[in-house]
């Protein structure tokens, strides 16, 4: 059978007993099956090979009358779900069972979290073997651990099916009950997803805190403090941080309304009184007046879980989370780390055992903790008791010993998890630091404190393997960070040797980066830990958010949405319900709460979650089902910003066709496009003003000579163009037959402001008739498209190199281009973005494109589109192959059959799915 692999090493197995190993992944099944004998058949499923239907024309045809078919799900009857195999599955579901048929017993080895137990569940369910059936459940893809397991299987937990087959169900009927509302109110095609709205709330709150703040000014003064030729450093810097004893204001001690906050007996400085104590400093006596020191210690930090692996492969290797995600998956299915969902920070005794000998044979005994550390940490709604990320085996492979194995993003990571879990059995970093106070009088007669800080480290320990990152947008001090200061005492003279008086501007809260998004989520118990690299790439894919550098930036669909989901379905984006709904979901895998009464006490309504909560507020049905015909599509689309200079309400309205800003002016609505690249804490009065005095009805250029029509300069949805303004049409001439305006897109080398009226007449003119082609008499044309200038001859179109030649292109040229073979796609003729190595199923070489709807990876026979989380330049010829192979296991896509008339219904008799008994 096409997939199956086998070894020729002997069996771990009792007798001549034949057994099918089935697992997700080929390269898992490849792994594994060289650790087994040749009694083992390994396969894989290739992920999922059932699901509830994506669309009406999934639903098989016997269901497709019932009311409850477009959920998928049977609310009425158990909520019972209704499973199809998905169309690319067909044939493998078929070999699955041809090899079933050799076999005398079945393994389903997928993963150990719900989501595996959820796939093997699947494939018992559709395969229905009547053989022997066990669940193979190991952490690490070592020779040993494959083995153990083997002969180790247990049963299926049905506890563990039934928390991820009822989170499958509720996100559908989340889904499919609320987006429709998004539809109807916001715009069409936008979704709502349990966790990925919150997520989203999450980021447009802060969008709103920046908006908000108000920043406030502060001064003070640096200084560089000279403490005498012997000393070592002789200078060293120091802040002024009180006057006259009273404490001088830091930016902590401002709201975000640029107002000092509580009652703190501060002192505010200005420019001039900074400057003023500055020249009353110079040449002034000052004297130490305290120093502290104290000694420090810092332990090691945990080893990895998901959720702190996917927020430092963000902060030190700039690594999304999907990126993170997916290179973990490699490692972990080429057995060089344990599986990499998890949220336990627990080390096995053998782990550990293994990073106490590899630190101490490369650092030395005296960098080793004096016993095994274990760490027992376990993170909000935490999930199955897997061990933490760790290298693979009983003893860890070195960097340098699996670098010439691994790709660059897969040694990055490797390194990252070997450095980070030998560093959690060494011992704690010790250090001192020190608090020095220095005091002094200014000419004016002050009394002034500056204050310096020091920080040595005496002993590295765990530091010597490994430094956590900071995150870029909050800022902070890494733990290997040192500042020295001198030897210092009590009343030591000192002498200025530089004063500077600094101003200083307090700033908004950062805006999330994927890091601390998922660190906040799991802070508050929202989704799990292993689902946030889908949760980011699905609010990036649908619109709602946008990065800007690192930073998640949010549309103005996004302030839409969630202003919806907050004023009229609070509880769905409510941080600790949200919270709450895990932990209720995690009471069904631990068997203490039935899977089809928590479904209908949180459908239906019931004595579900706690107070306030959807199940006991009547039920997500009713939640949604009343009062929606009451929502304002205008209110809700409309996020008031601030008043203008008149006092005027300037608002953000969603439209259509994106969004724009709005004021009115004399009674009537002033409009202006918003640019897609502005973020909405930028759009400040002065941009707003700008924006609006570009006019609506575009920039006139003057009249043309020939129809007498002025000629204006416009922004349109798809770019600038320019446009002919047609005289009002008599009264009682239908719409109909009005004359359409000529239109023209803008070269790429004109813009509205330089576009001139020679300008607007050519492309007017456009397109122009090159000539016909002698042989056939068919006219040839040049013209300028939405992808570029081209030639069109008939229904072929070829390209033309750029705009210009628009005009100056001859029939000889043309007809010269025309005779040569068609090139495949308009970027043919253009240069790759960059060229990779060869795909391993056509063997041919691959490369990246530019394409009409963004970059994209073709080996010549399949195309398939990066994702938003894939990068050009760093996308590895591993992970382009990845997408080829997703693009070809979709098949080609479908085009749409021409709409029928529909058929004379005929009452349908009632049919129901049969229900599986749980409660």
């Amino acid at each position: 059978m096409a997939g199956s692999t086998r070894t020729r090493k002997s069996s771990g197995g009792a007798g001549s007993t034949r057994r099918l190993v089935i697992v997700e992944s080929p390269t898992k099944a490849r792994k594994i099956a060289s650790y087994l004998g040749s009694n083992f058949v390994v396969e894989s499923s290739r992920g999922h090979i059932r699901d509830l239907p994506r669309g009406a024309a999934d639903v098989p045809a016997k269901f497709k009358g019932q009311a409850w078919a477009r959920l998928g799900v049977d609310v009425d009857h158990d909520f019972e779900p209704l499973y199809v195999i998905s169309a690319d599955k067909k044939s493998l579901v078929t070999e699955l069972k041809e090899a079933l048929k050799d076999v005398d017993e079945l393994y389903l080895a997928t993963d150990g979290d719900r989501e595996g137990e959820a796939i093997a569940w699947h494939l018992l369910e559709t395969l229905k073997p009547k053989v022997p059936v066990r669940r193979m459940v190991f952490h690490e893809i070592t020779e040993s651990a494959i083995q153990a397991a083997a002969a180790n299987p247990r049963d299926l937990d049905q506890d563990l099916v039934d928390a991820q087959e009822t989170r499958r169900i509720l996100d559908r009927l989340y889904g499919y009950e609320v987006s429709p509302v998004l539809w109807k109110k916001v715009m069409p095609k936008l979704s709502a997803g349990r966790v990925q709205s919150v997520a989203t709330r999450l980021v447009v709150e802060r969008e709103r805190e920046r908006m908000k703040f108000v920043s406030a000014s502060y001064w003070d003064i640096s200084a560089q403090m000279d403490a005498g030729a012997d000393a070592t450093p002789r200078q060293f810097g120091a802040r002024l941080v009180a006057v006259d004893g009273t404490r001088l204001a830091t930016g902590r001690d401002f709201g975000s309304d640029g107002k000092l906050t509580g009652k703190a007996d501060v002192v505010v400085l200005d420019e001039a009184q900074a400057r003023a104590i500055a020249a009353g400093l110079e040449n002034a006596p000052v004297k130490v007046s305290s120093v502290e020191e104290k000694p420090y210690s810092r332990k090691p930090y945990a080893p990895f879980m998901t959720s702190t692996l996917q927020q430092e492969a963000g902060r030190k290797l700039r690594f999304s989370a999907d990126r993170t995600m997916r290179t973990a998956q490699k490692l972990y299915e080429n057995g060089y780390i344990t599986y990499m969902r998890t949220d336990s920070t627990t080390l096995s005794e053998t782990a550990i055992n293994a990073a106490r000998t590899q630190a101490t044979d490369l650092y030395g005994a005296q960098y080793v903790a004096d016993k095994p550390r274990q760490y027992t940490r376990k993170v909000k709604n935490a999930q199955e008791a897997h061990e933490a990320i760790r290298p693979a085996g009983e003893v860890f492979r070195t960097p340098g010993q699996v670098a010439a194995e691994l790709d660059s993003d897969e040694f990055k990571l490797y390194e990252m998890i070997w450095q980070r879990t030998i560093a959690s059995q060494m011992a704690d970093a010790r250090g001192n630091t020190t608090s020095v106070r220095i005091q002094g009088r200014a000419a004016t007669g002050q009394e002034v404190t500056f204050a310096a800080s020091g920080r040595t480290i005496t002993f590295a320990g765990f530091l010597k393997a490994y430094v956590e990152s900071i995150d870029a947008e909050a800022g902070g001090e890494s733990d290997d960070a040192e500042s020295r200061l001198p030897q210092l005492v009590k009343d030591q003279d000192l002498t200025i040797a530089e004063l500077s008086a600094d101003g200083h501007t307090t700033s908004p809260p950062s805006r999330f980066t994927e890091p601390s998004l998922i660190k906040t989520m799991e802070e508050l118990g929202i989704g799990r830990p292993s689902t946030y690299s889908s949760i980011i790439s699905t609010i990036q894919d649908r619109g709602y958010v946008w990065k800007k550098g690192a930073a998640l930036v949010p549309s103005w669909v996004a302030f839409a949405v969630v202003g919806l989901l907050e004023n009229h379905f609070g509880r769905l984006v409510d941080y600790d319900f949200t919270a709450a709904l895990e932990d209720e979901l995690d009471g069904i895998a631990a068997g203490r709460q039935g899977r089809t009464t928590w479904l209908s006490g949180f459908y239906f309504g019931g004595s579900i979650g706690p107070d306030g909560s959807i199940g006991r507020s009547g039920g997500l049905k009713k939640l949604v089902g009343t009062g929606v015909e009451d929502i304002d599509p205008r209110e809700v689309n409309s996020i008031p910003l601030f008043s203008d200079d008149e006092g005027r309400t300037v608002v953000v309205r969603v439209g259509r066709f994106g969004p724009y800003l709005e004021r009115e002016v004399d009674g009537a609505a002033q409009r202006a496009n918003l640019p897609d690249d502005l973020p909405p804490d930028e759009l400040t009065n002065e941009i707003a003003e700008k924006l609006f005095s570009t006019p609506q009805e575009g920039r006139s250029l003057g009249t043309d000579p020939v129809s007498g029509n002025e000629i204006v300069a416009k922004e349109g949805r798809f770019g600038p163009y320019v446009t002919e303004v047609l005289p009002e049409l008599e009264e009682g001439t239908p719409k109909s037959k009005a004359p359409k305006p000529r239109t023209g897109s803008l070269f790429k080398s004109m813009s509205l402001d330089t576009v001139t009226l020679d300008d607007a007449l050519k492309l007017l003119s456009l397109p122009r008739v090159v000539g016909k082609d002698p042989e056939t008499g068919a006219e040839i044309t040049a013209q300028n498209g939405r992808y570029g200038p081209y030639l069109k001859k008939g229904t072929d179109s070829r390209s033309l190199v750029d705009e210009g030649q628009i005009f100056t292109v001859t029939l000889e040229e043309a007809l010269k281009i025309y005779s040569e073979p068609k090139k495949r796609g308009r970027a043919a003729a253009a240069p790759p973005l960059r060229e990779l190595g060869n795909d391993p199923v056509s063997g041919k070489p691959m490369v990246i494109k530019e394409g009409r709807f963004g970059p994209y990876v073709t080996d010549g026979e399949a195309n398939a589109s990066l994702r938003k989380s894939d990068s050009v330049e760093t996308i590895t010829d591993e992970r382009a192959a990845e997408l080829l192979a997703e693009k070809r296991a979709k098949g080609p896509v479908k085009k749409k059959a021409p709409a029928k008339k529909p058929a004379a219904k005929k009452p349908a008799a009632a049919k129901k799915a049969p229900a599986k008994s749980k409660s």
